[in-house]
């Protein structure tokens, strides 16, 4: 089956669904991550998701930084993690979010964690946790930690969603993959992904779902191979399935408004050294250039 290519007039044939009322109308995002380290990764994802409509965020974090996050990011109601002497989030952590996931729209796991046992107790605990139409999207360390928990993911195919980097994407695939593949290579990875786990899978520029569908960007550029960035893209993924957009046209979106973002600023700064939470203010720019 060949793949679409993603172009703005492909997206305004396939518009997202209108913004409810008020901020419960056009969804809750839970984001879950940042360790005591880390908490910056969550927060780059927490504001995409409002960045591209969510209207009601809540952040969970290591308990030793959740008083700071709820200062820095006030619209943003803060959940306390347990954690461990070193500020890892501790294994048991969900028993704080639990009242969370069982109200969220769309749940994003990942971003800011730092260690496998921790993370891996939380991925483990979400299929037991959410609602049954809870769309829940994997990135960073947790997804290094899903192959070992497949089983328990199970509950979540066809509402799963992956954004994984080449090493990630070999922890899932138990091989090596490289970033010299080629968008074939790349969109066989994804689609292998995509079809093993039950999931839409956003990986170096395709866009693969289980049913054997794929897309490939039609922008972007290296610039976007920097720290935080994809703390970004799953932001905005959790932000459009949170606000009603089916789970292949939210990932195929948010690809698309990340990398757009990415060009405004290559020509605003420069091909390289634009930073991550600059993409933040471009995103509601795409997103009215192209309709939405």
């Amino acid at each position: 089956m060949p793949s679409e290519v993603i172009t703005p007039h492909f997206l305004r044939a396939w518009p997202l669904p209108g913004a409810g009322v008020g901020k419960y109308g056009r969804g809750q995002v839970l984001v879950v991550g940042g360790a005591a380290r880390t908490p910056g990764a969550a927060m780059l994802a927490a504001v995409a998701a409002l960045r591209v409509g969510a209207g009601r965020l809540t952040l969970a974090v290591a308990r030793s930084v959740a008083g700071q996050v709820a200062v820095a990011l006030p619209e943003s109601g803060v959940e306390a993690l347990a954690e461990d002497d070193d500020g890892h989030v501790a294994v048991g952590a969900i028993a704080s979010v639990r009242a969370d996931l069982g109200s969220a729209d769309a749940v994003l796991v990942g971003p800011g964690l730092d260690e496998p046992d921790g993370a891996r107790d939380l991925v483990r605990g979400l299929g037991g946790a959410v609602r049954d139409h809870t769309v829940v999207v994997l990135d960073a360390f947790a997804l290094g930690v899903a192959a070992d928990v497949v089983e328990e993911l199970e509950p979540l195919r066809g509402r799963l969603v992956m954004t994984p980097n080449s090493g990630e994407a070999g922890r899932l695939l138990g091989r090596d993959t490289t970033d010299d593949h080629g968008v074939d290579g790349h969109a066989a990875d994804a689609l292998e992904i995509a079809e093993r786990y039950g999931a839409v899978v956003s990986f170096a520029g395709v866009v693969a779902a289980p049913d054997g569908r794929t897309w490939v960007m039609g922008t972007g550029s290296g610039g976007l191979g920097t720290s935080g960035s994809g703390d970004v893209l799953s932001g905005a993924i959790t932000g459009l399935l949170a606000r009603g957009a089916d789970v292949d046209q939210a990932v195929v979106w948010a690809t698309h408004v990340h990398a757009a973002a990415g060009d405004r600023l290559a020509v605003q700064v420069g091909p390289m050294g634009y930073l991550a939470s600059e993409l933040l203010a471009e995103i509601p720019r795409v997103l009215v250039e192209l309709g939405a």
